[in-house]
């Protein structure tokens, strides 16, 4: 039955490689389940309401590419994504529901361009080099967070930034379970991140950093939404949050496309340079997008953890639909994620090697034009210096269309490029002026 869902012998494949593919890209992705709550309830996202909605988003989307795409490749909220938000709310002190909601416009206006082939134009219409600085942008933006939260950097007066005390906990154990998860990553041991992060909460237990008084236990489940969309969607026109709902849009569906178009080249799903299934592959992620926002979590992304599994051998949905009943039992451990989370030395280590991760793009990129590599650059220092991934994007796109206009360089310039352009430059004029 398996085989015949699957089509495991037409991808030359078996159910024990399938199921030990799904277990290995569990292991190497399940940080997410300790750091998306940590993140968002920092800003005052409820922890039992994040944990659940991201197990929800999880499930829809890769139950959707498990079944509807037969992809080995797990949905989930999107690292930096959730970082971007909790910025937003930090930053604008505007409420999380209405921030909440702007990920659901974004999600719903995802679901469109993905049934769509306008999200193939869009995709088109961002150049190359601009793609690659937006990944490595969000990398050190990620870092940065990672490095803050565990006092290794600290804000300073006279030079803005500077080291912290590293003799404090937070920030040594951080250390170690950075070089503990890059001696795992180097001897090429699977699940690297999910176990350095185990023995720096085994450490922290010992050291009384980490209080568990239960492990095991069901969190209070209310699948009722977060919030009123139709009154928070209100909300979000009347403050005029265009550029948020546009800068998750625009992330989500770069990193998403991205990561898609890698695992499954990886995996062999790529056909005369199309994807297969492209449409469910791409109506995955927006849909999961559009539910995890309404129960109470950040944007969706494909998670390139999920390579992990397909180098074991993984080929099919069977991988991704192991990995999704893996995070399912997850629910059951409640009570140990939400002790987790209290510790940021045992997430900071994840968020800094992902971020050190998306810098391979860095390579990619054109240096030596500089209409190509000012906006690029500009947006790479864009995002983590001014800690929102959509003013980083804004300067990329107006600094692109200038310099290529006055170059007279007219047909680098795709159309939606002067609309996305003259909307950035609007929103940057409205917002901080």
């Amino acid at each position: 039955m398996l085989n015949r869902i699957f089509k495991l012998n037409d991808n030359k494949t078996n159910i024990s490689t399938e199921i030990s593919s799904g277990m290995i890209t569990f292991f190497s992705m399940s940080y997410i389940l300790v750091v998306n709550p940590a993140i968002l309830s920092s800003v005052g996202v409820p922890l039992e309401r994040v944990f659940t909605a991201t197990i929800l988003a999880i499930l829809v989307g890769t139950l959707i590419m498990a079944l509807a795409a037969n992809y080995p490749i797990v949905v989930a909220p999107g690292m930096g994504l959730n970082s971007y938000f909790a910025s937003v709310v930090a930053m604008t002190g505007i409420n999380y529901k209405t921030i909440l909601a702007t990920c659901f416009i974004g999600g719903v206006i995802f679901v469109f361009l993905s049934a769509t082939k306008f999200r193939e134009a869009l995709i088109d219409a961002i150049p190359s080099n601009l793609k690659y600085g937006i990944s490595v942008a969000i990398g050190l933006f990620i870092t940065f967070i990672g490095l803050k939260n565990s006092g290794i950097i600290v804000s300073n007066k006279a030079t803005i930034l500077a080291l912290g005390k590293l003799g404090q906990p937070m920030a040594y154990l951080t250390i170690l379970g950075i070089i503990i998860i890059l001696i795992l990553l180097v001897l090429e041991v699977k699940g690297a991140i999910f176990i350095g992060m185990v023995i720096i909460a085994v450490i922290s237990y010992f050291m009384g950093l980490l209080k568990i008084n239960k492990i095991f236990g069901m969190p209070k489940f209310d699948f009722s939404f977060v919030y009123n969309p139709i009154t928070e969607s209100m909300n979000v026109f009347q403050l005029g949050l265009y550029g948020i709902v546009f800068a998750f849009l625009m992330v989500t569906l770069f990193d998403t496309t991205g990561t898609m178009i890698a695992v499954a080249n990886q995996a062999g799903l790529i056909k005369n340079d199309k994807i297969v299934r492209a449409k469910n592959v791409l109506l995955a992620d927006s849909i999961a997008t559009t539910v995890g926002a309404l129960f109470g979590t950040s944007p969706t992304t494909a998670f390139i953890e999920s390579s992990s599994g397909v180098a074991n051998g993984g080929k099919t949905g069977l991988t991704s639909l192991t990995t999704a009943f893996l995070v399912f039992i997850s629910i059951f451990i409640y009570p140990l994620a939400s002790s987790l989370v209290s510790v940021s030395a045992i997430t900071s280590p994840a968020l800094i090697i992902i971020g050190s991760f998306m810098m391979v793009n860095i390579s990619k990129m054109e240096w030596n034009d500089i209409t190509e590599s000012f906006p690029a650059f500009s947006t790479i220092i864009g995002i983590p210096l001014t800690g929102s991934i959509n003013d980083g994007i804004a300067f990329g796109f107006i600094f692109y269309v200038i310099l290529k206009i006055t170059k007279r360089q007219w047909k680098d310039i795709h159309p939606l490029m002067y609309l996305f352009s003259i909307l950035f430059l609007i929103q940057l004029i409205w917002l901080h002026s």
